[in-house]
């Protein structure tokens, strides 16, 4: 038998009939795959979520080049956000009706011809802007827009019929959809500014009428993926659901955040000789915001949803002191920036969890419809916020307008407290 090596270890050890040990050398340790990763493993996944963020990106698009577009040829910012106020009206009282068609007929058979008459109220829109229409011709397309399906209802619809029974798996991707949304309403603006102002100001309509029904094509196709429609639902409306009216209001409260977030700091560069560096300041705070959503994708929650909702608003009202402290002490937009950014931190954690409770309380069946109607309180309280915070705005200052966010997360909170109260 073959001696070692003086001062080795043996390559192999041999009794008399039978291998005791065999060594090797040193093994290569395969790390097991993050969350994210396979959350993407899944059959479809990346084919739908790709389709899915072409179609959303337009989201962010098409409102800021329709007031450049509107503003750019009428000479007046009050038409173009009187038109863009109408299509957001319009848009809550036929995007739960979308839903629930949805629902009941299944995604591609709705979304498509729902994305087609969007498509057709905008370049309906850029026609009437283009050739001089008269202003009411302008309402009358802008509304037609509303017909633009919630395609980021469709996808968390889709990952909750794919990961059924996985509450930790659906939170990465609840969390992941929650970082789209973001970096989508992120992206949107900038790239519509620039398209309207390098090339001419209907670029931005025309490319957002591009992306959307290609977007809504590709995700349609996945039929793969798709929960299977529910023709007739035997589930209550989600309004009448247990839960789901607090899961409104909260809603309605954190949208007032964001139209208030958006308009006071417009107000506030403006004040600064810096108007165009807003769009700079509100980029960071959805840059933080998308951020800390794929990092609490990636960390395993505890305790329920119903019982982490509280402490998260409870943090994202104490963070949007800091924008206001920023503003009040410095009156400094970079130092206002950093403070934007810090602050959305705490947003993602909120509205993915906000989210959860509603995919867990909308009626079986019914899903897409309650996922558009809190989407749907979202967009109510945009408008609530920027009405308020012009009207703060105007009358006190920019820096007293700092103040209506942190009073809409504070509701935020109490309807949440007294939620959990009640359940308790």
């Amino acid at each position: 038998m073959p001696q070692p090596t003086p001062g080795k270890a043996p390559l192999f050890t041999v009794t008399a009939d039978t291998l005791v040990a065999v060594d090797f050398g040193p093994r290569r340790r395969t790390r097991p795959p993050g969350p994210y990763r396979r959350l993407f493993t899944l059959p479809g996944a990346r084919a739908f979520t790709a389709g899915n963020l072409i179609a959303r990106l337009p989201m962010g698009i098409f409102g800021i080049s329709a007031v450049v577009m509107i503003a750019g040829a009428r000479g007046s910012y009050a038409l173009a956000g009187a038109v863009t106020a109408t299509g957001l009206a319009a848009t809550a009282v036929t995007a739960p009706w979308i839903a629930r068609l949805v629902d009941r007929y299944g995604q591609a058979r709705v979304a498509v011809p729902a994305a087609a008459c969007a498509v057709l109220g905008s370049l309906a829109l850029l026609l009437c802007v283009h050739y001089g229409a008269p202003d009411w011709t302008l309402f009358a397309a802008y509304a037609a827009t509303a017909t633009t399906p919630n395609t980021g209802g469709m996808s968390r619809a889709r990952w909750a019929h794919l990961l059924h029974g996985d509450a930790k798996a659906l939170h990465t991707a609840n969390s992941f959809e929650q970082a789209a949304d973001e970096l989508c309403y992120m992206l949107g603006p900038v790239l519509a500014a620039f398209l309207c102002g390098t090339f001419f100001p209907e670029a931005g309509t025309l490319v957002g009428a591009v992306l959307l029904p290609t977007g809504v094509l590709l995700f349609a196709a996945q039929r793969s993926t798709e929960p299977p429609p529910r023709r007739r639902s035997p589930a209550k409306a989600p309004l009448r659901a247990p839960g789901m009216p607090t899961q409104l209001a909260v809603c309605l409260a954190m949208g007032a955040v964001f139209g208030a977030l958006e308009v006071v700091t417009v107000a506030f560069a403006d004040a600064q000789g810096h108007r165009s560096a807003a769009g700079v300041a509100l980029g960071l705070q959805a840059a933080g915001s998308c951020l800390a959503g794929l990092v609490y994708g990636a960390v395993r929650p505890t305790g329920r949803a119903d019982r982490r909702l509280p402490w998260c608003v409870a943090a994202m009202t104490a963070l949007l002191t800091l924008p206001l402290l920023a503003a009040a002490l410095t009156g400094s937009l970079p130092v206002l920036s950093a403070a934007l950014l810090v602050a959305g931190t705490a947003t993602a954690p909120t509205m993915v969890t906000n989210m959860t409770l509603v995919q867990q309380r909308a009626p079986e069946g019914r899903l897409n419809e309650g996922m558009t109607l809190a989407v749907t309180g979202l967009l109510g309280g945009i408008a609530c916020g920027s009405a308020t915070g012009g009207w703060v705005v105007e009358r006190l200052s920019p820096t007293a307008g700092y103040g209506v966010p942190v009073t809409a997360a504070a509701v935020a909170l109490l309807i949440s407290l007294a939620q959990q109260t009640r359940d308790a």
